[in-house]
């Protein structure tokens, strides 16, 4: 019996970020498992799904990871931090509702709170809230990418 097209492509995606069988082993083994840039690892959702754009620039200023840096390269410790802070950036986004960039609004009529609180997401420029330096801005995979070159170390 044929899986179908969605089958096959829902077999490739990795585990919900909340999922208890994401280990911080299982997150690191399947990023070592990748050798493109960490952020286009977390935006393709093969490791862990549903951390889109700007919760992933988020989590890797929050982990101090350096969104270019090939993710076969990330360390189990690096690993472990990037995994706490996915789940901190996206728990916090939920909390306030998520993030509205243009015309987003919740089941109630209500806008996102979270692109408020960012701290390198769409700040490209700015002094950086932890160290001071300019967050960059640069295009990864087509998608707009913050970082502090200081606080995110490859």
């Amino acid at each position: 019996m044929d899986a179908g097209p969605a089958a096959v492509l829902l077999a490739r995606l990795g585990p919900e970020p909340f999922d208890q069988t994401l280990t911080p082993e299982n997150f690191h083994r399947a990023l070592k498992a990748r050798r493109s840039p960490i952020k286009q690892v977390l935006l393709a959702g093969e490791a862990v799904v549903g951390v889109g754009n700007i919760y992933a620039c988020e989590a890797l200023f929050q982990a101090g990871i350096d969104p270019r840096l090939r993710s076969s390269a990330i360390s189990r410790p690096r690993a472990e931090r990037l995994l706490a802070a996915i789940r901190t950036t996206l728990a916090r986004a939920v909390d306030l509702g998520g993030s509205t960039l243009r015309d987003f609004r919740d089941a109630h009529g209500m806008n996102g709170e979270f692109q408020g609180e960012a701290a390198v997401y769409g700040r490209g420029g700015q002094p950086c809230r932890r160290c001071g330096a300019a967050v960059r801005r640069t295009v990864q995979g087509q998608r707009a990418t913050y970082f502090c070159a200081v606080c995110q170390r490859r």
